[in-house]
C-alpha cells in the first residue's frame, strides 16, 4: 500500500508573511472573505492585522467570531448560515486550532451539504467537494491545524469531542507569520507548544509513521525543544523557532496520525474543558512509558533530538528514560502542571471509553484497552 503525503497548495512562511494574502486572493479572483476569529483576537488586535491588509487592498470581508475554545456543533451550525448570509466566497481563518476547525468544518458543510448534520462528519466522512477555499493564518504555535486534514468539534450534549479526518478539509495557502503569535501569554505559548510536541512524538511514533514522516518529526521535536522555553519568554528567536516547528510536527502527523496521548486529551477537554496543550503534556509522558517496549529505537533518536548528551553510549533502557525524563523537563520548565484535580475517580470509566473510541486511539504504537487506558488516567489524578 503506498505511503501519501498532503500538504497546503501555498505556504508562507516568516515575519510579514500576512502581507502576501491581499496578493493571493488577487490572483485567486476571490471577491469577499468570511474571516473567522475569535472575540478576544478581536478585541486585541490581532485580527486586524489581517482586516488591514485587505482593507489596504480594497478586499471586501465579514468578521464571524461566534468561536468558542473547544468549537461546538452549535458554533459550525451558526457559522454555516453566517457564511450563506455574508455571501461570502472563501474563508480566512485567524487564531488557534478552534478557528481554524471552525473554519474547516463550515468550508466543509458549505461545499457539501449533504453533511449539515455535524455529528455526520466524525471519522473520516466521505465528503465529495473540496471545501471553500481557506486561508489559514494561525496565531498559537501549537496545533498546526493550518496544515492539516483534521478537525475536533465538541458535543456538549453527549460531553465528547470528535475528530474529522477529511483531505478535503486542507487550507489551499497557510501564512505562517511569527509576528502574529508575539501576543500570545505565556501559558498558552507553553500549552500550545507541548501540544506541537506531543504531536511532533507520537507522529514519530504512530504504527503509520515512515521515513519521509519520521523526517519531518524528529527535525521538528530538535526546534520545538530548543526554542519553546525561549518562546514562553517572549523572545523572537524562540517565536520564530516555535511558528517553523509545529508547523513541521503538522506536516507529518496530519498524513499518519497521533495516538492515545491525543484521545486521552480530547476527552479531558472534552469533559472538563482542560486546554488541550495541558491535557496533552500531562499524557505525553505517562503514555511515552507505556509505550516505550513497542518503540523500537526511537526513543533514543527523541532523546538526541531534544539534546541529551551521550544517548549512543547508553542502553535501551537508558535512552527510552532519557527521552521520557526530557520531555518531562520542558514541560515543567514551561509551566504546565503535572496532575489534574478536576479527575474523579467515578469519572474514570466515562474517559477510558471515550478515549479507546477516539480517532487518534488505533494509531498508538502500542494496543491500550479500556482498562489501560484507566490505569494512564489515574497517573494524573
Amino acid at each position: 500500500m503506498a505511503d501519501r503525503i498532503m500538504l497546503n497548495e501555498t505556504s508562507y512562511h516568516g515575519a510579514g508573511a500576512i502581507q502576501e494574502i491581499a496578493a493571493e486572493a488577487k490572483a485567486r479572483a476571490y471577491k469577499k472573505a468570511f474571516v473567522c476569529s475569535d472575540p478576544d483576537l478581536i478585541k486585541f488586535g490581532v485580527t486586524g492585522k489581517v482586516t488591514d491588509v485587505l482593507d489596504n487592498a480594497g478586499l471586501a470581508y465579514k468578521i464571524y467570531s461566534d468561536i468558542k475554545a473547544n468549537p461546538t456543533i452549535e458554533n459550525v451550525q451558526h457559522g454555516v448560515q453566517a457564511f450563506k448570509d455574508a455571501e461570502a466566497d472563501y474563508i480566512i481563518a485567524i487564531g488557534g486550532g478552534s478557528s481554524m476547525d471552525t473554519a474547516k468544518a463550515i468550508g466543509i458543510i458549505i461545499a457539501n451539504p449533504e453533511f449539515e448534520d455535524v455529528r455526520s462528519l466524525e471519522g473520516t466522512a466521505p465528503t465529495k467537494n473540496p471545501c471553500v477555499p481557506i486561508i489559514a493564518v494561525p496565531t498559537t504555535a501549537g496545533t498546526a491545524a493550518e496544515v492539516t486534514i483534521n478537525y475536533v468539534i465538541t458535543d456538549v450534549e453527549k460531553k465528547r469531542k470528535f475528530v474529522c479526518v477529511d483531505p478535503h478539509d486542507m487550507p489551499v495557502i497557510a501564512v505562517v507569520d511569527p509576528d502574529m503569535m508575539e501576543s500570545m501569554p505565556k501559558g498558552l505559548t507553553a500549552s500550545t507548544g507541548m501540544d506541537a510536541l506531543t504531536h511532533a512524538i507520537e507522529g514519530y511514533t504512530t504504527k503509520a509513521a515512515w521515513e519521509m514522516t519520521d523526517m519531518f518529526h524528529l527535525k521538528a521535536i530538535e526546534i520545538i525543544s530548543r526554542s519553546l522555553r525561549s518562546a514562553v519568554a517572549n523572545e523572537k528567536e524562540g517565536r520564530e523557532g516555535m511558528a517553523l516547528g509545529q508547523y513541521i510536527a503538522g506536516m507529518g502527523f496530519s498524513n499518519v496520525g497521533l495516538g492515545i496521548a491525543h484521545s486521552m486529551a480530547h476527552t479531558l477537554g472534552a469533559v472538563y474543558d482542560t486546554p488541550h496543550g495541558v491535557a496533552c503534556a500531562m499524557m505525553l509522558p505517562i503514555v511515552m512509558e507505556y509505550n516505550a517496549d513497542s518503540t523500537g529505537e526511537k526513543y533514543r533518536e527523541i532523546a538526541r533530538a531534544m539534546g541529551v548528551k551521550g544517548v549512543d553510549d547508553m542502553s535501551q533502557e537508558e535512552y527510552r528514560k532519557a527521552a521520557i525524563d526530557a520531555v518531562r523537563q520542558l514541560s515543567e520548565d514551561v509551566g504546565i502542571p503535572a496532575k489534574l484535580d478536576a479527575i474523579k475517580e467515578e469519572d474514570l470509566d466515562f474517559l477510558a471509553e471515550s478515549a479507546h473510541e477516539d480517532a487518534c486511539a488505533p494509531g498508538n504504537p502500542k494496543d491500550a484497552g479500556v482498562e489501560d487506558l484507566k490505569e494512564l488516567f489515574r497517573k494524573i489524578m
